[in-house]
């Protein structure tokens, strides 16, 4: 595989868009009206979220990388592939050019995604530009929080808040912005729906830094499992989900049954394995919670 595709990290690029996805879908069961065959803005709100969101990850996987390496985090990892930059295969300079790449997407992609939701209000200076203007600044905010997730002297992915980082910009602000961007309002429920989709997502962070607890800690890295220790983190793990769980049920959607089997199996797993056998978990949180947002549409 080529050293650049390895490094964009592509099975992380489904569990970025679970909250895109559910989001919009609760946008269509809200409104019946959107995504009919004359209704393009809705798809093209949709679509440009989506490749909004998924350059937004791939910049944070190549700034996680380059921080990483910056601070010799992944110098030594065995039973792990080193990735482009690691092996030497592609050079510092080459990498920060990718991630130039990468942010001028987010910012094109994120500035069509505002103007083509907000169209033709987005025209009007007194109707449609609080709500521009709103959107562009946390486009902005998710932007920073990609490149500061382990990049620079100050990096919050080393000071344990990497987990508060993916929840709010994963979960919540996914959620809530595809579905405002599509109906222009916000409910309790889909308030709380970010905050469930929200959970395994910061379950898939927790998991990797459970794997990478002993390396992390050598290397000085405060990851809130790190902190917490092995124990603590895994009943931090079996608690995202369960929270997950609960709160989509609480508002009646019981089709999160269907994944309770297979968390209940990848929970066992976690409790009972440590180190890289743990990666085999983490196809299987990202794509159940994919189902998750998927079935968001029923």
């Amino acid at each position: 595989m080529s050293p650049y595709i390895q490094s964009l990290r592509l099975r992380t690029l489904p569990l970025s868009v679970s909250g895109i996805i559910l989001g919009t879908g609760l946008a269509y069961a809200a409104n019946n009206e959107l995504f009919t065959a004359n209704d393009s803005q809705a798809w093209c709100v949709f679509v440009l979220a989506v490749l909004t969101t998924l350059s937004l990850q791939i910049l944070s996987n190549l700034c996680n990388e380059l921080g990483d390496a910056q601070k010799g985090t992944d110098a030594d990892q065995h039973g792990r592939a080193a990735y482009g930059l690691q092996s030497g295969k592609i050079t510092e300079r080459q990498m920060k050019k990718m991630i130039g790449s990468f942010k001028g997407m987010s910012v094109i992609f994120g500035t069509a995604l505002v103007f083509t939701a907000f169209h033709p209000r987005a025209l009007s200076w007194s109707e449609g530009w609080g709500e521009v203007c709103v959107f562009l600044l946390l486009g902005a905010l998710a932007i920073v929080g990609a490149v500061k997730y382990t990049l620079g002297k100050h990096s919050y992915g080393y000071m344990g808040l990497g987990d508060l980082g993916v929840f709010l910009f994963f979960g919540l602000l996914s959620t809530l912005g595809a579905y405002y961007l599509q109906v222009q309002e916000l409910t309790a429920e889909v308030v709380w729906s970010g905050v469930a989709i929200g959970l395994p997502c910061v379950g898939v962070l927790n998991l990797n830094n459970i794997r990478d607890m002993n390396n992390d800690r050598v290397h000085g890295k405060r990851t809130l499992a790190s902190m917490l220790g092995y124990t603590g983190a895994k009943i931090y793990h079996t608690c995202l989900l369960l929270g997950c769980l609960m709160i989509f049920l609480w508002f009646g959607h019981f089709w999160v049954l269907c994944v309770t089997p297979i968390w209940a199996w990848h929970l066992w797993f976690v409790w009972t394995h440590e180190g890289s056998a743990l990666d085999l978990q983490m196809p299987v949180l990202m794509l159940s919670t994919g189902v998750i947002s998927c079935l968001g549409w029923l």
